[in-house]
């Protein structure tokens, strides 16, 4: 008889029945795609931001639901465990990029991929594939396997690993919601998050495949004085809006009516607005006789020039020598504050994360077993509990199943 059964051989999976075999368990890992842990290669555009090089607090402030609840598992196994893990046993160089992400040094997810399924079969996790878990064996009270499209299997331990959601060709179908809803578990609210925003302004089509690698967009609540979120980075507009590393970041901020929300990109955040006002007039100065959309090609990008200009309010055919002081502030303020207003997300299957899951509450943070049925464990994105962009969430699956593995 099988010790362990992991249910989802994605990032959480494969780590959690890595460590299980390791502990001398016998352990088999049901997936139901052909191939393990196809959405970890597409993580990071194919580079895989595998986690992020933090302390335990650098994680927690990183967590935007449940941070409590995963205060245990981040004590138990840190970023540096995991990454001493790739390096020292599984042989993946890795590198530290700005905020703290870390890619392997090839750049390519694939590596992370093959170094897990590596570490689950070496360890004598056994693996299984294209196998469908339909319900949960429940007797006496406690787990007593998994019903599969394949025949039933009997252990004294399941983990559900299932991921959430988001990007279903990879196999995340929300499998694990509904598997934990069958035993009595509750499952919250799920919605979409780290996830593109539509925008209302027609601009944005014109501005498709323009991305701004050192900009800050800031998130305002109409009901708050302060932004929610500002940060500066890197912005991409899209048919649709926006999308890129800041829009994911801001749009897990997002709750409620989306309709409370506004957007604001400052294109120039290494200047204040009077240092802003005096670089425009140098090139004004240099170029007195030209149009005023002849202008800015010192100051802005060639695609952003004509939506700016449009904004701006000034005649594109005006001599720049004919512009007023007044003019020019506006300009200013409009590349300070370029306006986007959000409209709706993305559909949830093309989010980065699902937000919501299986409640924490009924979980136990110590082991990740149920506190509703026992020899039933939780690990990654199917729990309550995400973060922000940056490798964080990866940790999270990466943690959460540790310590799974350490008490199934």
């Amino acid at each position: 008889m099988t010790d362990v059964i992991i249910i989802g051989a994605g990032a959480a999976g494969l780590l959690c029945a890595g460590f299980a075999a390791k502990n001398g368990k016998r352990v088999m890992l049901l997936e139901k795609m052909e191939r393990p842990a196809r959405k970890l290669m597409i993580t990071g555009k194919g580079r895989c931001n595998v986690t992020n090089n933090c302390d335990k607090d650098g994680l927690l402030a990183a967590v935007r639901t449940s941070g409590k609840f995963l205060y245990s598992a981040f004590s138990a196994f840190t970023p540096q465990d995991f990454m001493r893990l790739l390096q020292d046993e599984l042989g993946v160089p890795l590198k530290t990029e700005r905020g703290g992400r870390v890619f392997p040094q090839s750049d390519k997810a694939m590596d992370i991929v093959d170094a897990l399924v590596r570490f689950a079969r070496q360890s004598g996790a056994v693996v299984k594939t294209g196998v469908c878990c339909e319900q949960l064996m429940i007797t006496d009270g406690r787990i007593a396997g998994v019903q599969t499209d394949s025949g039933d299997f009997y252990a004294g331990s399941v983990v559900v690993a299932t991921g959430g959601k988001s990007y279903p060709l990879t196999g995340s179908t929300g499998d694990g919601y509904r598997l934990a809803e069958q035993v009595g578990h509750t499952v919250t609210t799920l919605r979409p998050s780290l996830i593109p925003i539509v925008i209302k302004e027609g601009y944005c089509r014109d501005l498709t495949g323009l991305s701004l690698r050192n900009c800050t967009l800031s998130l305002i609540k109409k009901d708050r004085a302060k932004p929610m979120f500002s940060e500066q980075g890197e912005l991409l507009f899209t048919h649709f809006g926006v999308s890129g590393p800041l829009v994911l970041s801001a749009s897990a901020h997002m709750d409620g009516e989306i309709s409370d929300y506004t957007l604001s990109v400052d294109l120039k955040p290494a200047l204040d607005i009077h240092r802003l006002d005096a670089r425009i007039l140098r090139d004004f100065e240099a170029n007195l006789n030209k149009d005023f959309q002849n202008s800015l090609s010192g100051l802005l990008p060639r695609k952003l020039i004509p939506v700016i200009v449009r904004l701006s309010g000034i005649p594109g055919d005006v001599k720049v020598n004919s512009i007023t002081k007044e003019q020019r502030l506006g300009l200013a303020r409009r590349l300070k504050s370029l306006a986007l207003t959000p409209e709706g997300f993305h559909p949830i299957e093309e989010a980065v994360i699902t937000s919501g899951g299986v409640d924490v509450k009924e979980i136990s943070p110590k082991t990740m077993e149920s506190k509703l049925v026992p020899g039933l464990f939780f690990a990654g994105e199917v729990i309550d509990a995400d973060a922000y962009t940056g490798g964080f969430n990866l940790q999270i699956a990466f943690s959460t199943a540790y310590l799974a593995a350490q008490n199934v």
